[in-house]
């Protein structure tokens, strides 16, 4: 039986996570979860999962958890989360915060030995190369759970090393797939939280809009898979039924199919390399007729350039993008700047930051500065 600590059981990769343990519970066992400030569904999902450690966000309400919970390590903040991701018993970490706080809790993880199963694009994006050089130090696995990432992976099981001409992540185009310019200056929060397939927390759904959610995977790919950026691209499929493809050397491209759940790489992630039936809706092609391919526009999304560029620059340039964009996309969630003004003011971050080695203390660093320098410029 594997034992899983679940790092952000209350949002939507965590619930979901805890379904596919629901339906496998012959092969696992939850011994951790942790959350940020559901305290309600937390304290549920420990009762029925029988789960005797948990963390919260803060100290006030690991109290009142505790209290709930009386029989139960409770534990808070940042550093409950790291001591989750230590336990003894544990063999897996799935990592589903929203975020690059998922950094520290990865790593204390890794430096314990312990397997990741990774849903928190941001680890690799801030963090990827001190990240990977741990796991492979520590020969630990890192499992995406990114349905995009999970596809790639699935596509090469079986492949010869340096077989791999390109990745084409794909990308359903988000909500403003076909809006111009003037209408992306009006977009209000309500509108960009509408995506047209998937159901995801409020960060990912505004990177979705703005495809940084695509800026972010194409570093995360470099990472995971050991790939030069530039032979990473993005295709936008709307349907969202292909849900990445690997170009091989010799002209053959092999894609991952799938209903847009995310419980199936899920699944993967957990199981691996193992493959079982736990009744998840199927897939009939003869409903999908039309599936269809167009460019980016990356005028009207310039995060996919900006990313290129962070990467050509390397250091702690990436981190500092990932920092600026989760800051801007709590301002145009606060009504605090317009919705194109999200990757301006990663621009203008970006342009005022001197690189350093990316360090972890660097990296925590940056990333702190980052989220400071756009929030000082709103007012």
């Amino acid at each position: 039986m594997k034992r899983i600590v679940i790092l952000g059981s209350t949002g939507s990769i965590g619930t979901q996570v805890l379904d596919i343990v629901a339906r496998l519970s012959e092969r696992f066992q939850i011994v951790g979860l942790a959350a940020n400030n559901n305290i309600d569904l937390l304290e549920q999902q420990a009762n029925v999962f029988d789960v005797s450690c948990v963390s919260i966000g803060s100290a006030d309400q690991a109290v009142e958890l505790s209290q709930r919970l009386a029989n139960k390590t409770v534990l808070c903040g940042l550093e409950g989360m790291c001591e989750l991701a230590t336990l003894p018993e544990a063999d897996m970490v799935v990592v589903a915060v929203a975020g690059a706080i998922g950094i520290a809790p990865t790593h204390a993880a890794l430096n314990a030995g312990k397997d990741i199963a990774l849903a928190s694009k941001e680890v690799l994006v801030a963090a990827g190369e001190v990240t990977m050089a741990l796991a492979k130090d520590k020969g630990c696995s890192i499992l995406p759970i990114d349905s995009e990432h999970s596809a790639i992976f699935q596509c090469l099981q079986g492949a010869p090393d340096n077989s791999i001409d390109r990745i084409l992540l794909t990308a359903s185009g988000g909500p403003f797939r076909k809006s111009t310019l003037e209408e992306l200056e009006h977009v209000t929060p309500t509108q960009a939280l509408k995506h047209p397939t998937w159901t995801m927390g409020g960060l990912v759904t505004i990177n979705s809009a703005t495809l940084m959610n695509k800026a972010l995977e194409i570093i995360e790919a470099k990472w995971l898979f050991d790939v030069a950026a530039e032979d990473v691209e993005v295709v936008v499929h709307p349907q969202s039924i292909i849900h990445s493809m690997v170009q091989f050397k010799d002209g053959s491209t092999i894609a991952q199919l799938g209903l847009p759940d995310m419980r199936l790489p899920i699944q993967y992630a957990l199981v691996y390399p193992d493959r079982v039936d736990t009744g998840l809706p199927r897939m009939g092609l003869e409903a999908y007729q039309n599936l269809t391919f167009e460019a980016p526009d990356e005028v009207k999304f310039p995060a996919l350039r900006i990313a290129r560029q962070c990467i050509k620059s390397g250091g702690t340039y990436p981190a500092v993008m990932n920092a600026a964009n989760e800051a801007a996309v709590s301002q145009f969630l606060n009504s605090k700047i317009p919705f194109l003004s999200i990757t301006r003011t990663i621009e203008s971050v970006l342009d005022r930051h001197q690189s350093v080695e990316p360090t972890y203390d660097n990296v925590i660093a940056v990333d702190a500065w980052a989220r400071e320098a756009v929030y000082s410029s709103v007012h």
